[in-house]
């Protein structure tokens, strides 16, 4: 367990169902790559009465094939034949376990997923396993993974049917944060300042299968060149494996994905529906959905609370950087990252990144405005008059009867409030208090990379100033 990088909410989760004295049925869910099954396999240090994995793409009679495999490994009598159905093989689990002398008996199924194919009646098993046998063994504790985590919400999670509500626990495991891939650098004897640090959260968020590929004795722009630009770099073919991996309607969600990383503000359903000519109805629900849970996009509440014209935007890095710089692009090798940082398109995009950045750690924001325990709504705001083009990307509507503006600046030194600046701002925060008619008072919050430099402007204007170091915290 030493070697778990952050993650103290979901070891703690975990301690508690290892020292629980009822059976437990544990769902872990996150993207591919987050780190779910290294969590589960340190965490326990592989002390399972059983473990198998689901294998994308196959039929059933190849994972029942694995499981055959796996359950030799763990069986003092080998099985002669492969179970012929999912309910022999559950059956074979029941036996295995009763005669297993472990004190807390861990079955560990990683991608569960992948092992409900067409006609298997898998969920059937399992359900019959756990409501006639696992469901009375107080020592008995079931872990399931998935990457598909659309599937293990709709699927297992809201079952309608026999394994409603017979889920215990849930681990949603999101990327890592700032502060935790500060540590997993640290870790791997990689010593970066927090500008660099913050450059590699751009690209490839918090995942830290894609951490794993930064080596030792470059900087973050050398490490992005090899990573995303040269021949056998990881990030360089792995968008569409990506995607393929957690979707069936795969093609559908990229085309939403590639529409969103058009326009970095968001777009509402219906401007989606209109610019990637996907058809209204359920379909599209059940994408944003899926690319919602899946932690690819959010959807944000404008101010008024009218969902229709809730922005969905995305929030994945990667996707971002992918569509930039990466898609389409006849640069490769050596340097490609660096030649490109004097360009207006990293410009724009270093913003935009930033921006997805913050709003990943608004918890962080918050506590820098002192407003942590501060009951808050976090929205969006676009004003009604087009011809003005005013928008507010983030608004902390909080219960102290005060509405922070945050504007978020990506800057490579202390960020300067000129006057044409200056003069903006104050027409934002006038349109926004007259459309909103509030009444509460308007704090500006400016948060940057390295800070405001102070000067005339600034001291009328800010109320908050918070840097990128909050973001680590």
């Amino acid at each position: 367990m030493d070697k778990i990088i952050g993650r103290n909410i979901e070891k703690d989760t975990l301690k508690k169902i290892l020292e629980s004295s009822q059976p437990e049925f544990v769902a872990v869910y996150g993207r591919r790559r987050v780190g779910k099954t290294f969590l589960i396999k340190q965490f326990f240090a592989n002390q399972f009465a059983f473990y198998m994995t689901g294998t994308a793409n196959v039929n059933m009679a190849q994972q029942l094939n694995n499981f055959h495999s796996a359950y030799n490994q763990y069986a003092d009598k080998p099985l002669d034949k492969t179970p012929q159905n999912w309910f022999e093989a559950f059956e074979y689990i029941r036996k295995l376990l009763e005669i297993s002398n472990l004190t807390t008996k861990i079955i560990f199924i990683d991608e569960l997923p992948w092992l409900d194919t067409p006609r298997s009646n898998f969920i059937a098993a399992l359900e019959y396993f756990w409501n006639s046998y696992g469901s009375n063994q107080d020592n008995l504790k079931l872990i399931v993974c998935g990457s598909a985590a659309s599937w293990m919400i709709n699927k297992l999670i809201n079952h309608r049917g026999g394994l409603h509500n017979r889920i215990t626990k849930r681990i949603p495991l999101k990327p890592f944060n700032l502060k935790e891939v500060e540590l997993y650098l640290q870790a791997k004897q990689i010593h970066l300042e927090r500008y660099q640090i913050l450059q590699l959260y751009s690209v490839m968020g918090g995942i830290p299968y894609y951490l794993n590929e930064v080596e030792v004795g470059l900087s973050s722009f050398q490490n992005i060149d090899k990573i995303c630009f040269s021949e056998s770099g990881l990030l360089r073919t792995e968008y569409q494996e990506l995607f393929y991996s957690l979707f069936q309607e795969a093609p559908a969600h990229l085309a939403i994905i590639e529409t969103l990383s058009e326009k970095a503000k968001g777009l509402t359903r219906d401007e989606i529906i209109k610019t990637s000519k996907i058809s209204n109805g359920g379909t599209i629900s059940k994408i944003l959905e899926e690319l919602e849970v899946s932690g690819f996009i959010k959807k944000y509440l404008p101010f008024d609370k009218k969902s229709r014209s809730s922005l969905y935007q995305l929030t994945d890095p990667y996707s971002l950087f992918y569509h930039r710089f990466i898609k389409d692009s006849k640069a490769i090798g050596e340097n490609t990252w660096i030649n490109l940082m004097d360009s207006s398109k990293y410009r724009a995009w270093s913003g935009y990144a930033f921006e997805y950045v913050c709003m990943s750690h608004i918890e962080n924001i918050k506590k820098e405005l002192s407003i942590g325990g501060v009951y808050s709504e976090i929205s969006s705001w676009v004003s009604r008059n087009t011809e003005k083009g005013t928008q507010i990307d983030l608004l902390i509507d909080r219960k102290d009867n005060v509405i922070t503006v945050c504007e978020i600046k990506f800057s490579n030194d202390e960020y300067e409030i000129t006057k044409s600046y200056s003069n903006d701002l104050r027409n934002k925060l006038n349109v926004f208090k007259s459309e909103s008619k509030t009444r509460k008072t308007i704090f500006l919050a400016m948060v940057t990379t390295f800070g405001i430099k102070t000067n005339q402007y600034s001291l009328s204007l800010v109320q908050n100033s918070i840097t990128m170091d909050a973001l680590f915290e």
